[in-house]
Order: C-alpha cells, then structure tokens, then sequence
C-alpha cells in the first residue's frame, strides 16, 4: 500500500493531466453530434476523388435548397385568400337605404318611385354580392379569393372584391350608364348614408393555409435504386450528382442507430479528440518544458480549446450558416500573449482538427480557419499596443473575404451568387476578435498568468511600488534604469522577451527599500555602515536583499514571472568581496555563508539580468574607464559567471551569450560617452 502511494505521489501531475485529458474529451464529445461521420469527403465543383459509387440500398434523392425556395414560392403566390364576408352589413344597408329612400326622393313629380327604389336596391345587392374592404392585399386581380360566409365559401377573384375608396367611382359609373343618370346626385347622397364595408381580409386563416400547403410540400424527387450507380471517379460533382452525393450523406447521418453502433460512434470521436489532445500535449512537453511542468498552464491551454470548441458547437446546432462568426482566432492571439506564436497556432491547428467533425465543409472551413491563424501569428507583434491589434484585425478579415471569394469562383464558377451575408459574419467574426484585450485581463485574474499588456502597466515608473523605492532608495533605482535599459538592448538582440526582461530589471532589486543605506549606491553621505560589520554580517545583509524582494513583491501581488527575476539575479554566487575579507582572519570559513540562494538562471531572459546587473554595478568601479578597459571587464565578469555554472539551466546558446556581452559592451561605451582609440 505505501509503496502505491509513493508512485501515486511521484506521478501525481502526469495523473492530472492524462485525467485532464480525459475530462475535456469527454465534454467535448458530449457536445459533439452524435450521427455517424459521412465516410466520403467531397466538395462541390471538384472531382470525385474515389472509386466507382454504387447504392447498397434504395434512397429518395432530396431537392435542392434553390428547388424547394422555388415551389415555396409557388404555393404562396397561388394560394387563396381569406375574407371573412359579413352577411348582416348587406343586410343593414339595404335596410337604411329603404328607410331613409323616401325623405331623399320626396319630391312629388317623382312618378316611377317604386322602379327608382328597386332599382336602388338591385345596384346595392350587385355591389355588396362580391364584397367592400377597407383594404385589399396589393396582389394580382385574378388570385382566387375564398368569401367566408359562416359555414359557407363563395370563390371569387380579388379584382371582384371592391376597397371602400373604389366605391364612390363605382357608383357613378354604374349611374351614368342606368336610364336614371338625373337622380344620379340623389342616389349617391342616399348610398353614401348606407354603405359600410362587409369583408375583411383574414391573414391568419390564409397563412394557416399556406401552412398546411408547405407541410405537404415533399423534400425529395425520385429514387436512386439500388445496385444503380451514383456517381464515377473523376465525375464533377455538381448538378445531379451532387444532390445525390448529398441524399446520401443526409440519409446516413440521419439514419436511427442501434445502442451498440452509437457506442461505437461515441468511442471513435473520443479515441480521435484523445489522440489530438495528447499530441498537443507531446507537443508542449518536447518544445515547451517549462509549460509543461505548470499544471495551471496546462489547464488554461485546455480550457481554451474547449471554450472554442463549445462555442463553435453551439452555433453549428442553432445557426449553422453562422459557424464563420465565432471569432476563432481570439485563440491564437490569446496563447501568443500568454506564451509564444508557435505554440499559439500549433494548439489553434488542434482546435481546427477537432472542429472539423461537425462544421459544414469541413475542408474549406480548415482553409480559411488555418490561413486566418497563420496571418494572426503573423501580423500581431506587441500586443498591448491598440493599434496593432486593430490592424491585425483588419488583414484577419480581409484575408475570410479573400479565401471566400476563391473557393465561391471555384464553386460557382463566378461571383454572380456570392452570398454577402457571409461578408459580414466575417466582419462580425473580425470584430469580435477585438474581446481578446478584456478576455487577457480576466485570464490574468483567474489563472494568475502575466501578458505583455500588464507588463506595459508594470512597467511605469510612476507606479506605486516604483515611485517609493525612487523615494527610498534613489540609488538604486538609477541603478535598476540602467539594468533595464541594457536587459531589453540584450534581448532585442537575440530575440528573447524584450518587455518581460525590462520590467523583471526593473523590480529586481526592490528588497534593497528596508534598508537602502546598507548599499553603496545609496550612500550619499559617504558613511559605509558595513566598515562596523563583520565580514559574515555584511554579507548576510546584502544576500538578505534577494528574500526582502521576494516578500515586498508577494505582498505587492507582482506575477511570479517577475518574482521569478528577484530570486534569480544572482543565482548562486557569492559576495566575493565579504568572503575574501573573511578569509584574511579566518581560514576555515565556509564559501556558503557567503553564496545567495539561489536558483540558478533558467531563462534567456533571467540569464540577460544576471549578467546586466552584475555588468552595470561594477562598471562604477572603473575610475577611468577606457573601450579596452570596458570590453575586458565585462568579459571577466560574464567568464566568471559561466566558470561558476550560473547559466546551466538557462536556455540560452554560447552565441547568444556572445550577442550579449557586445550589446553590453556598445551600451557601456556610450554610457561613459567613449570612442574607439585611434593610433596617432
């Protein structure tokens, strides 16, 4: 038992990655469609890449979108309208109009009364039979039009169906062409008195027609029997033989599985999102050790791919023509702030892989989504400025709508159906990118991690923790300027973390604040504390500057990337001064009273510290510095520092080292404003 216990403790951070592993598989298969993968990858417009295709069984061959949009229309243009007819307005007008036809036609030499009044009556019962609306639907006169009368239908056409305003001309016309044209005045007054409108136009009974048409409108054309070819090798597909391709893959992936074969399905997508995982997992633990060892790191770069994946998941169920919007490149972007661009767009290639089972066109989705990847590694340098982010964006877009108006030629054969609805879900896309900068922020926060975007605020000397060691300790803050400038000349030079580097120098020595006097660049007064001190009391003194940093930065709540720099700035070597002076009277001292803690560098740009702080504080130990002199001087102290073993676990080269020491060497010439000795 205790020794299972000893190998649970010994591989306790493999155990939580491969349970990590496991853990975001299993949610990202749960997420995942759960049909059965189309075994034949095919685009429209390319040739059939495989063999001779014949149909094991019988399959309805499905209508094009274009096809069913058209008989939708269809069905909607030629079907019925509805009006609700009202039999009692008829009948109420016909009764105002024989009421109130005597004191209208009161006149005495009216001798044809009884005809006048029918006749009255006729033309109102002709007006009404087809019906009067407010307002008629804007649609063709000879649509067929439905009249319900209660429980009965009348069928006419909607040129029969007169509107309110039409009435009045109407009436007139029918006036002038009667044998009565004299009592035209009269009549119109009396009809004017009696008329209402008696049909009204029911669009919820219409749509609900419609309705129950497009339910009955069949998705498929024919049959493709079985043992009949489908399609040959090297054929287009496109036309027929693209639908077909497609009835196929609809009835596939639709088709009901037994639990076993949805077992199978389920095992596949996990062992396939497994083997990704791990190989982004191999990936990081033979380029990048250092992420590897961070469980956290590991986690946030998990977390992301999942995030990404989950998202994409979700618009693919609901609005699969949206798939482009998800801003996917926030991705590499993030990683490359965090870490570094190729780990940025190997973990993004990942993602594209994994996404790629549900995703529509999966191939012309992996083009664009790792072209856009490439073009963010690319052009995004300095994150934490605005600007280049929003140009990033910009060349990201443009690139979504270069690759999209290749692959519609190649589909289309021409930009006359472009769809520029997809345009802009790649603007949205671009834009969308923009959340990257307040997404850094919260990752900060939540995973303790430190990007580019903090370290510029970091930097600022009117900081807090800056302007008081300034305030305490003026000295050493010229100094840790100096350091800084040198740092971030030396990693430009070789390519290491130019920000990161600057404000890792500048915070390197903030232990010296509690007792600032007990270094020399801090003694104004001339008065050295030390010449009352012990040699071993001095030295613990100046060793202790290191731990004092340590506890002021963790109580500041600096990143432990730039405590990281305050632990390592002197490594493991000693106060060589102090020691020397101890050995005078005693002999048997021991070297490790004498040596910081340590560790060791383990970084180009811990390396790039040690070597710059050590160069610049004893360079004010030259009285009359010479170019000679200098380039000598700092080769002594960089050799000293490699006899020593201090850049051991520093991933830094002997050429970079080199690189180093001539930046140091320029940099210091100019500070003491030296030029190169010509003979006379």
């Amino acid at each position: 038992m205790a020794s299972v216990v000893k190998t649970f403790y010994k591989n306790q951070d493999l155990l939580y990655k491969l349970l990590l592993i496991a853990v975001s598989s299993v949610l990202i298969v749960y997420f995942f469609p759960k049909s059965g993968k189309f075994q034949y990858d095919f685009q429209k417009g390319f040739p059939w890449a495989y063999e001779n295709l014949y149909a094991d069984e019988d399959f309805a061959i499905l209508k094009s979108e274009d096809a069913l949009a058209q008989e939708r229309e269809e069905i909607r243009s030629q079907a019925f309208l509805y009006f609700d007819y009202d039999t009692n307005v008829m009948n109420n007008a016909v009764s105002r109009y024989d009421a109130s036809f005597s004191n209208v036609f009161n006149d005495s030499l009216i001798t044809n009364e009884t005809q006048l009044k029918n006749f009255g009556r006729n033309l109102l019962t002709e007006i009404y039979k087809t019906g009067i609306t407010t307002e008629k639907p804007a649609l063709d006169a000879s649509r067929l039009v439905y009249l319900k009368k209660g429980s009965e239908v009348t069928q006419v056409n909607l040129g029969q169906i007169y509107e309110a305003s039409e009435v009045p001309s109407l009436l007139q016309r029918k006036l002038d062409e009667s044998r009565y044209t004299e009592y035209k005045n009269l009549f119109l007054q009396l009809f004017y008195d009696s008329i209402l409108p008696n049909a009204i136009y029911n669009p919820t009974l219409t749509e609900n027609a419609i309705t129950q048409e497009l339910s009955q409108l069949s998705p498929t054309r024919g049959v493709v029997t079985q043992g009949s070819r489908i399609i040959t090798r090297g054929e287009l597909v496109e036309g027929e033989a693209l639908q077909k391709m497609l009835s196929l893959k609809a009835k596939y992936e639709t088709q009901n599985f037994s639990d076993s074969r949805y077992n199978w399905i389920v095992a596949g997508y996990i062992l396939l999102v497994v083997l990704a995982l791990v190989m982004l997992l191999l990936f990081i633990r033979n380029y990048r050790p250092k992420v590897y060892e961070n469980n956290t790191q590991i986690t946030f770069i998990l977390f992301n791919v999942l995030l990404m994946v989950l998202l994409t998941t979700a618009v693919v169920k609901f609005r699969p023509a949206y798939v482009y919007a998800v801003p996917l490149c926030i991705l590499p972007l993030i990683l490359k702030a965090f870490f570094d661009a190729r780990l940025g767009l190997f973990t993004h290639v990942i993602t594209i892989l994994l996404l790629g089972f549900i995703v529509p066109d999966s191939f012309e989705y992996f083009f664009l989504q790792v072209i856009a990847g490439i073009v963010t590694i690319l052009s995004t340098q300095e994150l934490y400025k605005r600007a280049n982010l929003f140009i990033s964006v910009g060349q990201i877009t443009l690139i979504y709508i270069i690759a999209y108006f290749a692959f519609n030629s190649i589909h289309q054969g021409g930009v006359e159906n472009l769809e520029w609805e997809n345009l802009g879900l790649f603007v949205l896309a671009g834009l969308a990118t923009l959340f990257v900068q307040p997404l850094i922020y919260i990752y900060e926060k939540i995973f303790g991690l430190v990007s580019d975007v903090s370290l510029l605020e970091l930097s600022d000397t009117n900081s807090k923790l800056l302007k008081e060691l300034a305030d305490k300790a003026p000295g050493t803050f010229h100094h840790s300027l100096n350091v800084a400038n040198l740092c971030e000349a030396a990693a430009n030079e070789i390519g290491a973390n130019a920000m990161l580097v600057r404000v890792g120098a500048l915070y390197h020595d903030i232990g010296k604040m509690n007792n600032p006097t007990d270094f020399t660049e801090n003694q104004a007064t001339g008065v050295n504390v030390h010449d009352d001190l012990s040699p071993k009391e001095s030295a613990r003194i100046i060793i202790d500057h290191v731990i004092d940093g340590i506890e002021i930065a963790r109580k500041n709540k600096l990143p432990d990337r730039l405590i990281d720099f305050i632990r390592t700035h002197h490594g493991t070597s000693t106060v060589h001064y102090f020691y020397m002076k101890e050995k005078e009277t005693n002999e048997a001292t021991s070297i490790a009273d004498f040596q910081y803690p340590g560790p060791l560098p383990f970084s180009k740009e811990t390396a790039i510290l040690m070597m710059s702080d050590s160069v610049e504080a004893a360079s004010k130990s030259l009285k009359n510095p010479t170019s000679m002199l200098i380039d000598s001087f700092v080769e002594k102290i960089v050799k000293k520092q490699m006899d020593d073993g201090q850049y051991l676990n520093a991933d830094i080269t002997f050429k970079e080292i080199q690189q180093v020491k001539k930046v140091l060497k320029k940099k210091l010439n100019n500070i003491y404003h030296l030029r190169i000795e010509y003979p006379e």
